[in-house]
C-alpha cells in the first residue's frame, strides 16, 4: 500500500512539474466543491466511533491530455475539513495504554476538529451526451489535523479519496457536478495512533471554464 501511495505522489508531482514549465497559472478551469462525509454508511460503518465532516475545496484544473474518448485533468485542491468525532466504545482505549482512563474521558467527549490540506486529483472524464459527462477522480493529499483522537495523532496526515459522478454543462463555460465518494484519513504510521478514519459521502460543485 505504501509503495502504491508513493508511486501516486511521484506521478502527480511529475504532472505538476510539466504544467509548471508551461506556467503555473496556465490552468483551464476553476471551481468549488462541497463534500459531506460520514463514517456511518453501507461501506464504512464502525460502531466504535462517529465521524462526520463538511469539506470545502477550491479547485484548479490543468489539462493533461486525451486518450481515445477519455479526457484527463489534474485537479489541485486546497481545502478545509470541519470534522465532528466521538469515541463511542471506550474499550477501544485499552488498559495497557499510559493514562488510559484519562484518555477514555478525553476521547469519548464530542470533538470539533479542523483539517487543512492540499489534495491532488487525477480526473478521468467520458462524454455521455452533448452536455453530460461521467467523471472518475482519484485523489491523494497532504494535510494537518489540529486535535488528536484515539484513532489519529495530531499533526501531519494523508487524505485519500475516490469519487464517481456526473458533470452537466448548462451554459457555454459553466459546469455543475454531483457525485459520491469514499475516502480515508491516516498518516502512514509516521505517528501513533494511526487507525485513521474511513468514510463515504456525497459531493456537489460548480466550475467555470477559462479557456
Amino acid at each position: 500500500m505504501k509503495k502504491v501511495l508513493l508511486v501516486f505522489i511521484f506521478s502527480t508531482l511529475m504532472c505538476t512539474a510539466q504544467q509548471t514549465k508551461k506556467g503555473i497559472l496556465n490552468f483551464k478551469k476553476i471551481g468549488f466543491l462541497y463534500n459531506n462525509v460520514d463514517e456511518d454508511s453501507f461501506l464504512s460503518a464502525d460502531k466504535d466511533y462517529t465521524y462526520t465532516a463538511d469539506v470545502y475545496k477550491f479547485q484548479v484544473f490543468y489539462d493533461l491530455g486525451k486518450w481515445k474518448s477519455l479526457d484527463f485533468d489534474l485537479i489541485v485542491q486546497p481545502q478545509k475539513q470541519t470534522i465532528k468525532h466521538q469515541l463511542i466504545n471506550e474499550q477501544f482505549v485499552t488498559p495497557d495504554e499510559d493514562n488510559y482512563e484519562a484518555k477514555r474521558a478525553e476521547f469519548t467527549a464530542l470533538k470539533s476538529i479542523n483539517l487543512y490540506g492540499l489534495e491532488f486529483g487525477l480526473l478521468i472524464e467520458q462524454k455521455i451526451f452533448e452536455k453530460l459527462n461521467a467523471q472518475v477522480t482519484l485523489g491523494l493529499g497532504l494535510a494537518t489535523i489540529n486535535k488528536r483522537t484515539e484513532r489519529l495523532a495530531k499533526g501531519f496526515t494523508f487524505i485519500e479519496n475516490a469519487s464517481l459522478g456526473l458533470s452537466y454543462k448548462p451554459f457555454k463555460k459553466a459546469f455543475i457536478y454531483f457525485g459520491g465518494n469514499i475516502g480515508h484519513v491516516s498518516n502512514l504510521d509516521t505517528q501513533q495512533p494511526n487507525s485513521g478514519y474511513t468514510f463515504a459521502g456525497y459531493e456537489f460543485g460548480f466550475s467555470y471554464l477559462l479557456k
